[in-house]
């Protein structure tokens, strides 16, 4: 069985992306969960992906990194990981990649943390431009491949790449268009969301440098997560 090694719920957006996708598609897998700042556990973990970072895949001794490469090495064992169809394939990929490597400043200015309500400080320009990006990139989707997910009428890969951007829309009440905001809300109504959020919630440890980060970007004006 698959070994997928993640970190902490509340905040980590690249370990969501296999973990919400695998459980989506039914692809059975241990879960291995480490705490962020416990430095033996992840000392102990660059054994297994040397490059240090979540998540990492393994399966048979081999270890697969990054979200992107497992991805794909799920895609050759089960073939509904990307859409069926050439030209809806080749748009997710392309979607997917671009969230990827881009939308920086809505990393940046929103960093994930499942739990929390804030307020942000200011809306930079930078972080407006990304929003809209997105919303352009999710109705190109919607409205080519004619719903309810990005490409297409099933979940795929593409959607499990910006699941960790509705968990951001949530804790920051980020303004989108009504589709936009309609597709966000369908990806937290997922059985797998609901679960990963539950979980995130559950735990306790709290990252101080996580914590830190929040404070300096908004006024925390909720936190519904079990109290440490």
């Amino acid at each position: 069985m698959y070994e997928l090694h993640i970190a902490n719920k509340n905040y980590s957006s690249w370990s969501l992306r296999p973990w919400v996708l695998m459980r989506e598609l039914g692809i059975e897998f241990e879960e291995r969960l480490l705490r962020f700042g416990d430095a033996r556990e992840w000392d102990r973990y660059r054994k297994i992906a040397p490059a240090g970072k979540v998540p990492c895949l393994v399966d048979e001794g081999q270890s697969i990194w990054d979200s992107l490469a497992i991805t794909e090495y799920l895609a050759e064992r089960h073939s509904a990981v990307w859409p069926m169809h050439r030209l809806a394939r080749a748009w997710a990929r392309s979607a997917a990649a671009e969230m990827h490597s881009g939308f920086t400043d809505l990393r940046r200015n929103c960093s994930m943390t499942c739990g929390v309500r804030i307020q942000l400080h200011e809306h930079p320009a930078a972080l407006a431009r990304d929003l809209t990006r997105m919303a352009e990139l999710w109705r190109d989707g919607l409205d080519r491949f004619g719903g309810p997910y990005l490409a297409g009428s099933a979940f795929t890969a593409v959607d499990a790449f910006f699941a960790p951007v509705a968990f951001r829309i949530q804790t920051y009440a980020l303004a989108l268009d009504a589709a936009a905001a309609s597709y966000a809300a369908r990806l937290l109504a997922l059985p797998s969301m609901r679960r990963w959020y539950a979980d995130a919630l559950a735990e306790t440890f709290r990252d101080e440098p996580h914590e830190a980060e929040m404070r300096a970007i908004g006024r925390i004006i909720a936190d519904e997560r079990t109290s440490a």
